[in-house]
């Protein structure tokens, strides 16, 4: 237990992973690939995404899919989106699904990234599907992104959540996944939702909430009632713990040689049903 959130260790006494219990639903959790980075943090960050793909088809259960938190690319560019697209088709699984960060939003919103990533073809970048007895949404939170401002989910996405989560049965359990932190982690850094009590405030009367984030590049967890809260390592660079003495903003971590596959990762989680909470096993590249 780490804050009052159960965590799966997920390693056996040998140093392999464990294997998920038989006939649970797995999948894996990606976040902030950014390519198109190429600086002295990580001059290789496709080299970071396809050790962690190895990994993924690596594993012992082959996940039901992959979600992806955001930050595809670095600069919205139609070439790190294309590029990024034909990389996930390398991940041994049926589907990656996507929702964008900032960094996918640059100059034309989230225009250029739903070219490539319209997931239900309904030129919107939120959506919601059912699998395996799990009901999941994607949310947007980047659309107005302004470094040093809170970003928003906006008033249409939030009535457009509470319709559809008017069709759910409160002991369905729930995994949402958006790119910017659902809690306020650091506000002078942006680090957090405007409006995430609102969005929070529709999923409580739920027995089993998930919710995932990436954009901080770092693991922290948060438990509200029924609704954990998570975000995730990066496949690109570290960023400095929130509020870090010398960072003025959050910007990539210079960590020393040999470091870096440490501080980068993948999560895979298991619903197993009588579970509240689901089973997340955090790991990093170098392990």
């Amino acid at each position: 237990m780490a804050g009052g959130v159960p965590r799966a260790l997920g390693m056996t006494s040998n140093g392999t992973l464990q294997s998920a219990p038989a006939h649970s639903l797995t999948f894996v959790q990606i976040s902030d690939t950014h390519l198109g980075f190429n600086k002295q943090a990580n001059p290789d960050v496709i080299g970071s995404l396809r050790r962690a793909i190895a990994d993924i088809n690596a594993l012992p259960q082959r996940p039901a899919f992959v979600v992806h938190t955001g930050d595809i690319s670095h600069l919205s560019r139609a070439q790190q989106f294309g590029q990024a697209r034909e990389i996930f088709k390398e991940i041994n699984v049926d589907r990656t699904h996507t929702v964008p960060g900032e960094h996918d939003a640059i100059d034309d919103g989230v225009n250029g990234y739903l070219k490539f990533f319209d997931t239900d073809g309904h030129g919107r970048a939120w959506y919601s599907y059912n699998q395996g007895g799990v009901h999941f949404i994607g949310l947007n939170n980047v659309q107005n992104f302004k470094m040093g401002t809170m970003a928003a989910l906006g008033d249409e996405q939030l009535a457009w959540l509470k319709a559809d989560l008017a069709n759910v049965s409160h002991s369905t359990p729930i995994v949402v996944f958006a790119h910017i932190p659902m809690w306020t982690i650091w506000a002078p850094w942006g680090w957090g939702t405007s409006d995430a009590g609102t969005a929070l405030a529709l999923l409580r009367p739920f027995g089993s909430v998930t919710v995932l984030n990436g954009h901080i590049h770092q693991v922290m967890q948060k438990v509200e009632g029924h609704v954990a809260l998570h975000t995730a390592a990066s496949l690109a660079y570290p960023l400095p713990t929130p509020g870090q003495a010398g960072f003025g903003e959050p910007s990539p971590l210079i960590v020393p040689p040999g470091e870096l596959g440490k501080l980068l990762g993948t999560r895979q989680v298991s619903v197993i049903r009588g579970q509240q909470r689901l089973a997340l096993i955090d790991t990093p590249i170098d392990h």
